[in-house]
């Protein structure tokens, strides 16, 4: 009884507007059956959001080059700079790959690839440039906080002068990408070389202060604990309180299951469980009520599959993320669905949502 009534509490206070606490989260967590979760994010997300719609987008994800020194433990897809099978995607891979998503509606481009050690900020303020200049209506979503800091210590520049280059040069919206679990003990374990949870804020903190649209994200299922979970949801919340009124900031989170089949990190860490649907649905459930400032919360379809996708929807959720045009991080550890058009929307549909195409912003559009 003490607990039901310590759930109604904590469920009370956070209908009534206030933030709830790390240990108020974690009671939550550990104690709430699924439904009353699943039923309190959905009403939170009702709360933030036009209960009828959900979102969706058309885009393309391509990567820059798979050469990467960081070598995180979890990633199959890069490669070490200058070794067997290494690439750096040309102008020429470019142009089809952007007039294919222009053909299918998308406008958007996700750029994302490796830290290589001779791409600096002239490389990709350039990339960015051409092309700009050869598909104007373009919008770049591109890098992630670790890039950036790479990007920054190369050059031997701030953030935020790494940041304006960069936008001058044409990007639009920073990626979330590369936060993983913003805990340093475990970022030491998966991914040693790349920047530490305090750097990763500090750049989208940068972010926000030039105004740029930016996401955030979270794969678990790892090593983390459930404590590291809600520090990282809590870390989000507290840098979204800190930007400009007028800064969009993180326009949404996102978070995913870790794919750990062929990876580094399952061959070192053979006990890693996997993420199954109750444990993915109350993390949505939990971002949604830690997560109070950030309005958009995306389940990721590709990862979970439409039916726990669609009970996300129910959850916390109000967005079901892209079209895949093309992917590659993900599929090279052991996902192969592919997500079209049909995927997303007759998932929408199917439990009584309308769904509303958006852009990176999270502004619902007619058409791209």
């Amino acid at each position: 009884m003490k607990s039901f009534n310590r759930i109604e509490e904590i469920e009370n206070s956070v209908l009534s507007g206030l933030p709830v606490n790390k240990e108020d989260a974690l009671f939550l967590y550990q104690n709430a059956p699924l439904w009353q979760m699943m039923r309190l994010g959905h009403e939170l997300r009702n709360q933030k959001t036009d209960a009828r719609y959900v979102g969706w987008i058309i885009d393309r994800n391509v990567n820059i080059t798979n050469g990467c020194f960081s070598q995180c433990l979890f990633c199959n897809f890069c490669v070490t700079p200058g070794g067997n099978g290494e690439y750096i995607t040309s102008m020429a891979d470019y142009i089809p790959k952007i007039e294919e998503m222009f053909a299918l509606g998308g406008n958007q481009l996700l750029l994302q690839g490796g830290m290589h050690p001779k791409l600096d900020l002239r490389f990709y303020v350039q990339l960015f440039s051409d092309l700009k200049k050869r598909f104007p209506l373009l919008k770049l979503h591109a890098l992630g906080p670790a890039e950036v800091h790479f990007l920054a210590s190369k050059a031997k520049k701030s953030y935020e002068q790494v940041l304006r280059e960069l936008i001058d040069a044409g990007l639009d919206s920073l990626p979330g990408a590369g936060a993983e679990i913003l805990s340093d003990r475990v970022r030491q374990t998966i991914s040693p070389r790349k920047c530490s949870s305090a750097e990763w804020l500090d750049v989208m903190r940068a972010a926000h202060q030039l105004k740029l649209v930016t996401s955030a994200t979270m794969m678990f299922g790892h090593v983390e604990t459930i404590e590291e979970r809600i520090d990282h949801l809590l870390k989000i919340r507290t840098v979204q309180a800190e930007k400009p009124a007028d800064a969009p900031g993180f326009v949404t989170f996102i978070p995913w299951p870790f794919m750990k089949y062929g990876t580094a990190l399952y061959k070192k860490f053979p006990d890693i469980g996997n993420v199954f649907s109750r444990e993915y649905l109350r993390m949505v459930a939990l971002s949604r009520i830690v997560l109070c400032n950030v309005t958009n919360l995306q389940a990721s379809l590709l990862t979970v599959g439409a039916d726990i996708a669609q009970l996300c929807l129910y959850a916390g959720a109000n967005d079901l993320g892209s079209v895949m045009i093309e992917e590659n991080v993900v599929s090279s550890a052991g996902n192969d669905r592919v997500i079209e058009k049909n995927t997303i929307t007759d998932a929408i549909k199917e439990v009584g949502f309308i769904t509303r195409l958006r852009n990176q912003a999270y502004e619902f559009v007619e058409k791209v």
